[in-house]
């Protein structure tokens, strides 16, 4: 039984487990399935509270796909949570990604 399917089957006892569930969308990035891994991972943002490690993750994983607009926006939607739940240290290490990332991905003409 691979790792995947290990969690899944973990999952089918608690389909509620935010960390199966973030393991899973992890085992999809890894396997590159992206769409399945962000869309798992998106999924995490509804949470109440959002899962804060999600946005991270998902902007990354957005970054190594050329997909920076993206990045930039679920970055600032993962400040702004981690903010509202007092990670200070979460929402540093989104801030240094937004910056690192700058200008990439933006018109060549701005």
């Amino acid at each position: 039984m691979s790792r995947r399917e290990k969690i899944e089957a973990m999952l089918a006892d608690d389909p509620s487990d935010t960390f199966l569930r973030y393991s899973l969308a992890m085992e999809f990035r890894s396997e590159g399935d992206h769409e399945t891994s962000l869309a798992k991972l998106r999924g995490l943002f509804t949470d109440n509270p959002p899962y804060v490690p999600a946005f991270f993750m998902a902007a990354q994983q957005l970054v190594d796909l050329g997909r920076v607009d993206e990045a930039r926006a679920i970055l600032r939607d993962g400040i702004e949570q981690a903010r509202s739940q007092n990670d200070s240290h979460a929402a540093a290490e989104m801030s240094e990604l937004l910056s690192s990332i700058g200008m990439l991905g933006e018109d060549d003409d701005l």
